[in-house]
């Protein structure tokens, strides 16, 4: 049962999928109105690096992404590595990806700096759109300086999506010593001349 999607054909889903910069204060949230998967959440870190993050970090030539253990992100997730590549490849950045243990995720800062504000800052309002709930997460502020942009992404990424061992096994992904099951950095093509 699909208690809490509350399906109703006239109101769509609205998915959403954030990125915090904590050294900014900033957030970017992607609505999405299909399913939160793997491909999804790589998207939306795309958008932010695309609308905020090259901006505000012109000269970076690594990120550092903190996530959960399971759901889109999961540590387990093939598509979310492969995902992760085809981004590393397109900005050239190295991508470390730092997933917290499954349990954990309250510590997130995303949770506590993010999300949280945004649940307080449209409480008691309709959520009757998806225009409402991306108007109603851009007008996230906080007296600590925080500022939000979301966005609809109206991209479809459908569930299932199989990777097979031969394209996991392409990924230039270097396991870290501790806890290599979560802490992994994906590198970029390496340039050849």
């Amino acid at each position: 049962m699909n208690g809490h999607d509350f399906p109703d054909p006239a109101t769509p889903k609205a998915i959403p999928y954030g990125v915090y910069d904590v050294y900014g204060n900033e957030g970017w949230v992607s609505i999405g109105e299909h399913d939160d998967t793997a491909a999804f959440a790589v998207e939306t870190i795309r958008r932010w690096w695309r609308h905020m993050g090259h901006t505000a970090y012109p000269n970076a030539s690594r990120l550092g992404v903190t996530a959960d253990c399971g759901g889109s992100n999961a540590s387990r997730s093939r598509l979310f590595k492969t995902e992760l590549a085809a981004f590393a490849a397109e900005t050239s950045l190295d991508i470390t990806v730092c997933h917290f243990p499954p349990g954990t995720s309250k510590w997130n800062k995303i949770e506590h700096r993010l999300f949280s504000h945004i649940s307080m800052n449209w409480k008691g309002r309709t959520l009757d759109s998806l225009r409402t709930v991306v108007e109603l997460i851009s007008a996230t502020k906080t007296r600590t300086g925080l500022t939000v942009r979301a966005d609809h992404d109206r991209g479809f990424y459908p569930k299932g999506a199989k990777i097979t061992n031969d394209e996991l096994a392409a990924v230039p992904l270097t396991r870290h010593d501790f806890h290599g099951d979560w802490n992994y950095t994906i590198n970029p093509p390496t340039q050849t001349e």
